[in-house]
């Protein structure tokens, strides 16, 4: 899988509000780089505890869920868009199925 705006959670994990999840991150875009899902059943197989949201939206636990990403992925072109990434707290203030592309 291809992850577009990686570049996004290394700028997450600079910042001292995020830098413990830096070490998971790592652990997570190395896993999914060397993933390859056709559907979201596919990717449940791997990772048990995300929470799929539709049919293209998917909430992974991170660093033992003291953080939460969203992603969109596209299985077909096998691409995984950034949508948000914070803290535990800070998700349960948002709502994961319309919160928007973080630029």
């Amino acid at each position: 899988m291809r992850i577009i705006k990686e570049k996004t959670l290394a700028g997450y994990c600079e910042s001292s509000k995020y830098n413990q999840a830096e070490e998971s991150i790592k652990a997570w875009v190395f896993e999914v780089r060397n993933s390859v899902w056709d559907n979201a059943n596919e990717l449940k197989l791997k990772y048990g505890n995300a929470s799929i949201i539709s049919s293209k939206r998917v909430v992974f636990n991170i660093k033992g869920n003291d953080y939460r990403l969203i992603v969109d992925i596209e299985y077909k072109l096998k691409l995984i868009f950034i949508v948000w990434f914070g803290t535990h707290e800070e998700y349960d203030k948002i709502d994961a199925k319309t919160v928007s592309y973080e630029n």
